[in-house]
C-alpha cells in the first residue's frame, strides 16, 4: 500500500503540473461596448437548453450580471445577454439550433464560432473544413457529454423493451400494428426527428441504416413537441434526446444477443447503452476567437459538466457505481471486481487503431483527478473485444486494450493493480455492425477502496 501511495503522490504532482500548465480558464475579461462574443450553429439536442445553460453558468462565472435568455428573430433560436457592471454595456451569444448539419455549414461560412452536433463530423463535412482545420483532431472535436436516444410510447403501451431490430422494422414500416410486437392489436403511429436534426442522423445510423423511414411517420425540428405527441397519442412510438422524455413511457433496449439496458447514468455514461451518443461541439483548432477556447474548456471541466447533468444529459463527472444485474456476471468476473464499484467511464479506440479516441483522451485526465482524490483506491482494467478467428486471440486483444489504457495511466504515476481480458464475453451491441464492433472494443474501469476492503 506503501508502494501504491508514493506513486499516487507523484500522480498529484504531475498532475497539478500540468494544470499550473493549462491556461487559465478566465483568460479573458468582458469588453466594454455591446459585443457578440460567439455564436453557435447547430443540433437542437443542444441548442435547445444545454448551450443556452451552458453560456448562462460561463457569463456569470465570468462576472457578468443580469443574464437573460430570450427568443431570437427566428424559431429555434435563442440569444443569451448579460450585463458587465464595469461599463454598463451588453455582451451576448447567438444559438441558433436547427440541426446538426447546419453546424459544420456556419463553420464553413464564417458564421459560426462553434458547431452543436449530435454526432460526429461526417468526411464530406471534415473535408470542407480541411483547410481549416481536422476535425477529428483533439483540438477541434470536443465531446461536451453524453445522451441517450430514448425510444418513447405512450405511457399505457405494455411494451417494456424492443430489440434494435423490431426499432428498425416499426420505423421502416415492416410492422405497421402493435400486436406484431407482443401489445395490443391496433395501428402504430411513427414520430420522427426532421432531416436536419442530429438526433435523426444518429438513429438512422444506430437504427435504420439503409432503411428508409416509413412515408407516414409524423416530423418534427423539436424534441420536446415530438415527445409531447406521443405521450398523448396511445399508438404512438417515437425517439428524443434523453432529457426531452418528459411525459412518454421509456422503453429498454438491446441490440443483438446483448443485454437489453434501460439508458441511466452508467449505462449511458459508459456507452454500454445500444443508443447512446456523444454530443459534440466543432471549433478550429486554433479559434482567432478567444472566448471560443475559454468557453470550451469551461464546458468540459467540472463547472460545465454539472450543468450539462442539471440539464438531463449525461456528464462526463467520473463517480463509482454498483451495476445493475452485476450478481447475474460471470463468477470469474466478479472474483476480479470484488470489493469493487465500476467507474462511470468507458475506454475506447479510433477506428481501426489501438490509439484512444478523444474522450479516451480527456477521461484520461478525469481519471487521474479522480484517483488524485481518492488515494486509498486502486484500479482494475477489463478489457473487452469482438469475435476473432479462435477464442485465445480475441482475449489476446482485449487484454492488450487494457494495457494500452495501462500504460498511459502509467505516464500520469497511477499504477493499476490489475489489466485482464475477457475476450468477447459481454458484448454491449451487436458484432455483426462496425459500430458494434467498435462499442464492443472497450475497457471497462474498476475502483478498490483499500481501506474499506482491509
Amino acid at each position: 500500500m506503501t508502494f501504491f501511495r508514493t506513486f499516487i503522490c507523484i500522480s498529484a504532482f504531475l498532475f497539478s503540473a500540468l494544470a499550473a500548465a493549462a491556461p487559465e480558464p478566465f483568460a479573458t475579461t468582458l469588453p466594454a461596448g455591446d459585443v457578440r462574443l460567439l455564436t453557435i450553429h447547430g443540433s437542437n439536442t443542444i441548442g435547445a437548453e444545454l448551450a443556452p445553460n451552458l453560456i448562462r453558468a460561463w457569463l456569470q462565472a465570468k462576472g457578468a450580471e443580469d443574464v437573460r435568455m430570450q427568443a431570437a428573430e427566428h424559431e429555434n433560436e435563442m440569444l443569451i445577454t448579460g450585463l458587465v457592471p464595469a461599463t454598463n454595456s451588453l455582451v451576448s451569444v447567438l444559438v441558433a439550433a436547427h440541426g446538426s448539419g447546419t453546424g459544420f455549414k456556419g463553420l464553413v461560412s464564417g458564421e459560426a464560432d462553434i458547431a452543436a452536433a449530435s454526432r460526429p463530423a461526417k468526411q464530406k463535412e471534415a473535408d470542407l473544413l480541411r483547410e481549416m482545420t481536422d476535425l477529428y483532431s483533439p483540438a477541434s472535436e470536443h465531446i461536451v457529454g453524453i445522451d441517450g436516444l430514448a425510444i418513447i410510447v405512450h405511457p399505457q403501451n405494455p411494451l417494456n423493451e424492443l430489440n434494435v431490430d423490431a426499432i428498425a422494422g416499426i420505423f421502416s414500416g415492416k410492422y405497421t400494428d402493435w400486436s406484431e410486437l407482443g401489445g395490443k392489436s391496433g395501428p402504430i403511429h411513427v414520430y420522427a426527428r426532421d432531416d436536419k436534426s442530429g438526433t435523426w442522423d444518429s438513429f438512422k445510423g444506430m437504427v435504420l441504416g439503409k432503411r428508409p423511414l416509413t412515408a407516414t411517420a409524423k416530423r418534427y425540428e423539436s424534441n420536446a413537441e415530438l415527445s409531447d405527441n406521443v405521450s398523448s397519442d396511445p399508438a404512438g412510438i417515437g425517439f428524443v434526446g434523453l432529457s426531452s422524455v418528459r411525459l412518454a413511457k421509456l422503453l429498454s433496449v438491446s441490440d443483438g444477443n446483448a443485454k437489453s439496458l434501460s439508458p441511466n447514468k452508467l449505462t449511458v455514461a459508459t456507452e454500454d447503452y445500444a443508443l447512446s451518443r456523444r454530443l459534440f461541439m466543432y471549433t478550429d483548432d486554433e479559434p482567432a476567437n478567444p472566448y471560443v477556447s475559454e468557453f470550451i474548456r469551461f464546458v468540459v471541466d467540472d463547472a460545465g459538466q454539472k450543468i450539462v447533468a442539471d440539464t438531463g444529459f449525461i456528464s462526463q463527472e467520473v463517480k463509482a457505481v454498483i451495476p445493475e444485474f452485476y450478481e447475474e456476471l460471470p463468477q470469474d468476473f466478479r472474483d476480479i471486481t470484488r470489493d469493487a464499484q465500476r467507474l462511470t467511464i468507458n475506454f475506447r479506440f479510433q477506428q481501426g487503431s489501438a490509439k484512444l479516441d478523444n474522450k479516451a483522451l480527456k477521461d484520461l485526465e478525469r481519471l487521474v483527478s479522480y484517483i488524485n482524490e481518492h488515494k486509498d483506491s486502486e484500479l482494475v482494467l477489463v478489457g473487452f473485444g469482438d469475435p476473432k478467428k479462435t477464442e485465445k486471440r480475441s482475449q489476446l486483444l482485449s487484454k492488450l486494450r487494457a494495457m494500452a489504457v495501462r500504460r498511459e495511466l502509467v505516464r500520469y504515476g497511477i499504477y493499476p493493480q490489475a489489466s485482464v481480458g475477457f475476450g468477447d464475453d459481454l458484448p454491449v451491441a451487436s458484432v455483426t455492425g462496425n459500430d458494434g464492433r467498435v462499442k464492443n472494443r472497450r475497457v471497462e474501469v474498476w475502483v478498490k477502496n483499500l481501506s474499506s476492503a482491509s
